[in-house]
């Protein structure tokens, strides 16, 4: 048991991640409660969803999960796949929007909506929300934490490895929103036909990036054995599984993204079909 306590508390302890998933904990549970009231829950499974990518955020930012993935690359790509990739997707496909707002205090929603509708926030949020901007990030934020040099630089470097992490986080809640956004292409959505494409065209860097260090023959980022690794296994097999990771899960869930974007494809076109089959033939 104390090994669990001493697991689950931060190796470093960060205020600004523990007030943000307490913060939005709290909203999403005074909205659920107040949206159970009206009958207009969402279903239990965005719940879960929101809950699951919200604990597996706060896990690996503020448990000793952290303390370990600075100590072992392969931990550190797990780590960045939960950032980037499994946690933002499932808090997107939860569209907590309308609990989290329905439990915001009447005394903060009029200050979030005008911080909300402040011009260069706005224009910087559309800027990188285009679709070319919002695939080169994805792909590039991989690519430049993984350069050598910098990588060695930001595990160091308390600053910059916190950016590091922040950075990832941020541009994978922006990129799966762009993805899975639930509004229709007619109601300002992404055209499906463009999801699909960038979700594909997102796969080939990763894997190339995945691959290149899952068979490299020797040792890429030093800055492990100068941190000294957990576990006694050589920075190859180290170097091999963090690959692995970034090549086959990374890629495995823009096929996932894949799917559940041509699901409501289809679901939107059926719907329009039985709607035209319903209206009535004037002759």
């Amino acid at each position: 048991m104390n090994d669990v306590i001493a697991f689950l508390l931060p190796y470093e302890f960060s205020p600004t991640v523990l007030a943000l998933s307490a913060g939005f904990a709290a909203l999403y549970i005074r909205g659920l409660v107040r949206r159970r009231a009206e009958r207009a829950a969402p279903h239990w499974g965005r719940t879960l969803a929101f809950f699951l990518g919200l604990a597996l955020m706060y896990a690996v930012l503020q448990t000793h999960y952290d303390y370990m993935a600075q100590h072992m690359f392969f931990l550190h790509r797990l780590q960045h796949l939960v950032l980037h990739h499994l946690a933002p997707f499932l808090l997107v496909i939860a569209m907590p929007g309308a609990v989290l707002a329905a439990g915001l205090p009447e005394s903060l929603r009029a200050p979030v909506e005008s911080a909300a509708s402040w011009r260069p926030l706005r224009a910087a949020y559309y800027a990188v929300q285009q679709p070319a901007v919002a695939a080169i990030l994805f792909v590039g934020l991989i690519y430049l934490w993984l350069t050598p040099s910098l990588h060695l630089y930001a595990m160091l470097n308390i600053p910059l490895y916190d950016t590091m992490n922040w950075s990832m986080a941020l541009d994978g809640l922006l990129f799966w929103y762009l993805m899975l956004d639930h509004r229709k292409p007619a109601e300002g959505g992404l055209r499906y036909g463009w999801r699909l494409v960038i979700l594909g065209l997102v796969i080939l860097p990763q894997n190339a990036i995945g691959a290149y260090i899952a068979m490299a023959d020797h040792e890429i980022y030093h800055v492990y054995a100068i941190c000294g690794r957990l576990w006694p296994i050589s920075a190859i097999t180290d170097q091999q599984i963090g690959g692995l990771i970034t090549w086959i899960p990374a890629a495995m869930m823009s096929v996932v993204g894949a799917i559940v974007v041509l699901h409501r494809w289809m679901r939107e076109e059926n719907a329009e079909g039985e709607a035209a089959e319903r209206k009535p033939a004037y002759v």
